[in-house]
């Protein structure tokens, strides 16, 4: 379909494990607007097993909701728009169904093009099942063996600085191309070379003729530098290709929308990297807490950290939480008294049955909890990546990102923001002042996904107000005792009144600042505390504005340390969430 970047009105399908959305943006009174939202169930599995059936259940909820046509009699998505209203000028396709494609990640060494090509599969919807090295010592039949009986969806090759080693990459290549050879065309994996592009060619011609093969500018073009973001590009290419091939619905999906359907977490990416390119001087910070993965996305002045961790999803990834954390990990979490049992009991049936809902007080504090760890295990796994050019007020400590935006029905459908708001805190521990976001209508994955066709829509839409800003956060972290005075606050609201606050160390507030209402801060942090500025340096906001839940000041420390005694750490958290408005 067109992509004009003229396009006015753009429908975006958004096919996620659970559930299909169907997102529509038009023009209203001179302005782009998110206008209305349809849903469907997911119909990649048993039964129907084609992926287009939850996607025209979707358009028909869209079409009932926004009085709208948009597919005709042929049953093809009516574009473009027409005056009297049928229609849409532009479509476009993320997903984030089906299982995780399983990839064979090649390189020579270890601890340098393995990691990297490692790092570059977490960018899309993967589960690396095996690695060759130079140092693995397996033979070319130990490692045919090994492709033939695991068979990879992907193959990622990586190895070789630039104009570097060529018989070492091509040893590697070797038994590639024997399983390439002997494999049927349906299990032949897709292979991806991001390595020394002097082999690029050779490589081509020696497995173009047996498989799909793709060539990517080199992620470790020397040993200092690690550069993945171009193979990125080309890995959400491979991802679009292996999800064709395996499920059907996707090629008519993909072909509404022009051959641009793409991972759901590479809009994502997408989406938090030109918000960081708004002010070269802040971090941006993305968080999807999904059933199928829970994804991060950390962006600095334009330069992307990506990752995706299906093994920390809500779904099946709730067994992996549970088998390679302590039980306590997750058990830290609740704010009700559960018996572990239970807990592993609703863990496990959470796998089985991944579209359950929390049903109960309990279940929901569980799925809170999982959230909890989820995110930080996510955190932690991608922190390095970004670390280097993202710093936090002092050694490990999470950065001072502006704005943090979350989505996932984990967060989006809690009871009460308060939840959601306080899961978020736990989780992510910010640092310094920031405003988090709660994208409640799952807007900024599709958006994403438009920006190549309609920018200035893109733009507009995240100013309108479709995204709920849940408040801004003050977070002054400090080595003081529990009860010591660390922030002195000086609100002057619009109205010309003033107030002073004093916040001690261990305390979480909610300062008076109504829903869109503005002031100016003065902030003086006692005793040494950092907001971000360096220790006990001050600072002037000259315009904050209140979110739903006001202006929360954390001042519980960084990293959060909980009682070990389990009924005070409930009673701290029912103490939190009464302070929050929950």
């Amino acid at each position: 379909m067109s992509s004009s970047s003229v396009a006015e009105s753009i429908l975006v399908v958004d096919v996620g494990e659970i559930n299909t959305r169907t997102l529509l943006f038009d023009v209203v009174d001179g302005y782009y607007r998110f206008v209305a939202s349809g849903s469907g169930p997911t119909t990649v599995g048993s039964p129907l097993h084609d992926v287009g059936h939850g996607v025209r259940m979707a358009l028909d909820h869209l079409q009932d909701i926004s009085g709208r046509v948009l597919v005709g009699e042929d049953e093809r998505i009516k574009e473009p728009a027409h005056a009297d209203g049928p229609g849409v000028d532009a479509f476009a396709v993320v997903m984030s169904a089906g299982a995780p494609l399983k990839v064979l990640v090649v390189g020579l060494l270890r601890d340098i093009s393995v990691e990297s090509t490692q790092r570059l599969a977490e960018t899309t919807y993967s589960q690396i099942i095996e690695t060759f090295h130079l140092n693995d010592h397996r033979n070319t039949q130990e490692r045919l063996n090994s492709i033939v009986r695991l068979r990879p969806d992907i193959i990622l090759i990586a190895g070789g600085t630039e104009n570097g080693s060529r018989q070492s990459v091509l040893k590697l290549i070797e038994p590639i191309g024997l399983a390439c050879y002997l494999l049927p065309d349906e299990l032949k994996p897709q292979v991806l070379y991001a390595g020394n592009q002097a082999l690029a060619k050779e490589i081509e011609a020696l497995l173009m003729p047996l498989t799909s093969f793709t060539s990517a500018p080199n992620i470790r073009p020397t040993l200092e530098v690690e550069r993945s973001e171009p193979a990125q590009a080309f890995l959400a290419r491979v991802y679009r290709q292996s999800r064709i091939r395996q499920i059907p619905g996707v090629q008519e999906l993909d072909t509404w929308a022009g051959g641009l359907l793409m991972p759901a977490a590479t809009a994502l990416g997408r989406m938090v990297r030109f918000l960081s390119l708004e002010d070269g001087s802040k971090a941006v910070l993305g968080v999807d807490v999904g059933v199928s993965a829970t994804t991060i996305a950390a962006a600095f002045d334009g330069h992307l950290c990506l990752g995706v961790y299906p093994q920390y999803g809500l779904g099946d990834g709730s067994k992996v939480l549970m088998a390679q954390n302590n039980l306590r990990d997750i058990t830290r979490w609740l704010y009700i008294d559960i018996p572990d049992e239970e807990v592993r009991a609703y863990v496990y049936n959470k796998a089985l049955y991944p579209a359950s809902l929390p049903a109960t007080a309990h279940d929901l504090a569980i799925e809170q909890a999982l959230a909890r760890q989820a995110i930080r295990l996510s955190l932690e796994k991608l922190g390095p990546s970004y670390q280097n050019d993202i710093t936090g007020p002092y050694p490990g400590s999470s950065p001072a990102f502006e704005p943090i935006i979350a989505s996932g029905s984990v967060l989006t459908k809690a009871p009460a923001l308060a939840q959601s708001l306080l899961v978020l805190l736990d989780a992510i521990q910010p640092t310094g002042i920031t405003t988090l976001i709660l994208d409640q209508n799952n807007l900024v994955a599709a958006l994403g996904a438009a920006a190549s066709i309609n920018p200035t829509m893109t733009v507009q839409v995240m100013d309108s107000g479709a995204l709920l800003n849940l408040g801004a956060v003050i977070c002054p972290v400090s080595d003081v005792r529990m009860g010591t005075p660390v922030l002195r606050v000086h609100m002057h609201y619009e109205s010309g009144s003033k107030e002073k606050f004093e916040i001690k160390k261990g305390e979480l507030s909610v300062l008076p600042l109504a829903f869109e209402q503005v002031a100016s801060l003065h902030l003086k942090p006692l005793h040494g505390a950092d907001i971000g500025m360096g220790a006990g340096r001050g600072c002037r906001v000259n315009r904050v504005v209140g979110g739903a839940l006001g202006l929360i000041i954390d001042a519980r420390g960084r990293p959060l340390r909980l009682p070990r005694d389990p009924a005070k750490r409930r009673a701290l958290y029912i103490r939190w969430l009464r302070v929050l408005g929950g």
